[in-house]
């Protein structure tokens, strides 16, 4: 689906593993950006008080955890609807988890995948890890998957790697060179069939793209294109 322009945006705040290091200051900016349109933002926490710890040791305005939300594993189903409804309306949501990625292996997984169904932008602030990242932003269930990595060049091999590929019964990743993008899809479209599957171009880039639904959909959208991506087969 199109992304809305009337709707907001599902912002993923990646924070420091370690509470003594600084946050990123894209992310530092980005959340200081939702506090100053405090009504038209959702703080979605994982547990209150080590985010209220970081929160403050941020240098974050103490006013807005008042506003804080608890989005976890006891509170996601209930409220997920009524999340998506705000973002709708035109809402920003900035998901944080205790430390790390949000979405994953943390909450967050089911709710970008609503946001992508619905057509709402979901998007990260800067993470070093690309796996982890493409992972989080895809909406797929990824807490068992495996890397592929590259498939080989040679056509022969190349399809005799997917065929094996596709009898391991988990989300796949896979990574390959921008002019075979379109490629890519191709043969996955011939080897899988119609699966869901999420592509991340250019993540953390300006010209970021995000695309998630069937393959032949997907392929549809981004026939032609050459850009730095990862696929995920769900």
């Amino acid at each position: 689906m199109a992304k809305q322009s009337k709707y907001g945006t599902l912002y993923l705040i990646a924070t420091p593993i370690d509470e003594q290091n600084p946050l990123d200051t894209t992310a530092l900016n980005l959340l200081k950006s939702g506090i100053a349109s405090r009504e038209q933002s959702l703080f979605l926490i994982e547990d209150l008080k080590p985010c209220r710890r970081r929160w403050i040791r941020f240098g974050l305005d103490r006013d807005i955890i008042e506003d804080f939300i608890l989005f976890n594993e006891h509170t996601q189903v209930e409220i997920e609807n009524e999340i998506i409804s705000k973002i709708q309306s035109g809402k920003n949501a900035y998901l944080m988890s205790d430390g790390g990625l949000p979405a994953f292996c943390d909450p967050g997984q089911k709710l970008v995948k609503r946001c992508h169904e619905l057509g709402v932008r979901v998007t990260c602030t800067p993470h070093s890890n690309s796996i982890s990242l493409a992972v989080a932003l895809s909406g797929i269930d990824c807490a068992n998957f495996t890397f592929a990595g590259f498939p080989p060049r040679r056509p022969e091999e190349r399809k005799e790697f997917l065929k094996n590929l596709a009898k391991v019964n988990m989300p796949k990743v896979l990574m390959d060179t921008p002019y075979r993008l379109t490629r890519l899809l191709e043969e996955s479209v011939e080897v899988f069939g119609d699966r869901i599957a999420f592509i991340g171009m250019e993540l953390n880039g300006e010209d970021e793209e995000l695309k998630y639904g069937k393959l032949s959909k997907l392929l549809k959208e981004v026939s032609g294109l050459k850009k730095e991506f990862i696929l995920i087969i769900k």
